[in-house]
């Protein structure tokens, strides 16, 4: 499953590298509406609530469909500018029609659709639909899709003084402290796309990104829970966010009616790097023989010969070794010789990736 976006024959300056406040914004009200998503800005989120005012918490609170489960594609720009104030007015900028089908998009839970879909501003049953979905996400949702639909004007401009508010509440000093970051990201990914070609830059960006050149087509790739496609090339490119505060997330704006973003978590020390869907997909897929959990347990405990877990077990040593393959190509093992053996032991750190509860299982 992936979402790809073709830029065949897209030239290589319209890709994108820089970093946006209301993007950024974005990812810090992500936090603060789910802190369970980002456990090492726990701390962070739990300052940060506390410290804003109540009567802005309130509004944050009606509109946090926004960015809470998905996030609203005006709030995601395409082409990031210099200041907050400034991506603003680009997303003022918007006609009624995109601003509200974005909104949507998130407060009725929909998918963002490969082609562009009737408006529910002007169509009755969409319309009417929009509303259904609302109402089944509740009251705040339902609310604040009747508000939009009944007066988009006046929800816009409520929306952007919010997010102003939340400039002086607690966003210019975070962004203030990031931004160095981000740019010299933006720098480094812009650098190895004008030195390196875009396959280096694109896989630079996350292992869940790469670029595909197969079947004479150029297409990024990116590992998501979701297929959907979309394109760069009807010369409006692709921008690349570096976030701070979007970790884990990788946030993709692929509908139509819009330039093509991907905000990537920047790397940072002591953390390790994401793996794929299809990785873990094949790691569990390898511990759910009954066999290769068995082996697992074993040699969660220590290293152990291929002949030691054959006797162990009372199978032959050929079908021991295929079960530990199974596991190793899955990422699972770690391997040590001493002198004619080797010995195999489960990588514990990367199966601690896949729960607590499993290692503790495994461990018992």
């Amino acid at each position: 499953m992936s979402v790809t976006i073709d830029i065949t024959g897209l030239p290589e300056e319209h890709l994108l590298f820089a970093p946006s406040p209301l993007a950024e914004l974005n990812a810090m009200l992500h936090v603060l509406s789910e802190p369970a998503h980002h456990p090492a800005l726990q701390g962070w989120a739990a300052c940060t609530t506390t410290a804003i005012p109540p009567e802005l918490s309130e509004r944050l609170l009606e509109a946090d469909f926004l960015w809470r489960s998905s996030r609203a594609d005006f709030l995601v720009p395409g082409r990031p500018g210099a200041t907050l104030a400034e991506e603003l007015d680009a997303v003022d900028r918007i006609d009624d029609e995109l601003y509200v089908a974005a909104a949507l998009i998130t407060t009725c839970g929909a998918s963002r659709p490969d082609r562009p879909t009737a408006s529910p501003l002007t169509d009755p049953a969409a319309n009417e639909r929009a509303r259904e979905l609302a109402l089944a996400r509740g009251p705040r949702q339902a609310a604040f899709a009747d508000r939009l639909l009944a007066d988009p004007p006046a929800v816009r401009a409520l929306v952007r003084r919010m997010l102003e508010d939340c400039r002086s509440a607690f966003f210019a000093d975070a962004w203030q402290r990031v931004l160095p970051g981000l740019a010299a990201d933006a720098r480094h990914k812009a650098d190895l796309l004008a030195r390196r070609g875009p396959a280096e830059a694109v896989g630079a960006l996350s292992p869940s990104v790469r670029l595909d050149e197969s079947g004479g087509r150029r297409r990024i790739v990116i590992d998501k829970l979701q297929d959907s496609s979309t394109s760069g090339t009807d010369g409006s490119g692709v921008t690349f966010i570096p976030t701070a505060f979007g970790r884990p997330h990788l946030l993709a704006v692929h509908a139509p009616g819009w330039r093509p973003v991907l905000q990537y978590p920047v790397a940072e020390a002591g953390l390790p790097e994401p793996v794929s869907l299809a990785l873990v997909q094949q790691r569990l897929e390898a511990l759910a023989h009954p066999i290769r959990l068995r082996l697992a347990r074993t040699i969660a405990r220590g290293p152990h010969t291929t002949g030691e877990l054959a006797a162990a077990w009372q199978l032959s040593a050929p079908e021991v070794s295929r079960h530990l393959a199974v596991l190793r190509k899955a990422g699972l093992l770690v391997t040590e010789r001493r002198g004619r053996y080797m010995l195999y032991q489960l990588d514990l750190s990367g199966s601690a990736r896949l729960g607590s509860d499993f290692l503790e299982a495994v461990l018992r």
